[in-house]
């Protein structure tokens, strides 16, 4: 055996190579976490700004643009509740490793939220009361 354990004639790797591979494995994964699927968040919980409110149910998609319009987020488990939709922009981060959306959202403008009917259309009047509700900007304007 060479130097520290590895075999004769293989020299140890460099700080500068270790460094290297070490940068290449973090730029993987942070690409990595930007290519995800929309059904490995079903399921996520959803941390409001003030604490657990429910998980992701569902997606809303635009059928003509095939952007993500809105999550549903399904709050029974957590209280009396019902399902509200909320936008994925308003999403601060995501956890990976505790299957956790945190919301820039509080909990009680979630619980307060026009219910979701999935027998119903969205109709640009329930859009504009929820964003209203929400206090946000629509996103067609």
């Amino acid at each position: 055996m060479g130097p520290a354990g590895f075999p004769a004639g293989v020299s140890p790797p460099t700080r500068s190579q270790t460094e290297a591979e070490q940068a290449k494995r973090a730029e993987q994964e942070s690409s990595d976490s930007q290519l995800r699927s929309a059904n490995e968040f079903i399921g996520y919980y959803i941390e409001a700004t003030d604490g657990d409110i429910g998980h992701v149910e569902e997606f809303i998609i635009d059928d003509e643009s095939w952007a993500i319009r809105y999550m549903v987020v399904d709050t029974r488990n957590w209280w009396p509740g019902k399902k509200v939709v909320v936008a994925p922009q308003w999403i601060e981060r995501a956890s990976w490793s505790d299957s956790r959306l945190y919301m820039n959202v509080s909990r009680n403008k979630i619980e307060q939220a026009p219910e979701y009917d999935a027998n119903m259309l969205l109709s640009r009047e329930y859009e504009t009361s929820l964003y209203r509700h929400y206090g946000r900007a629509p996103y067609w304007d």
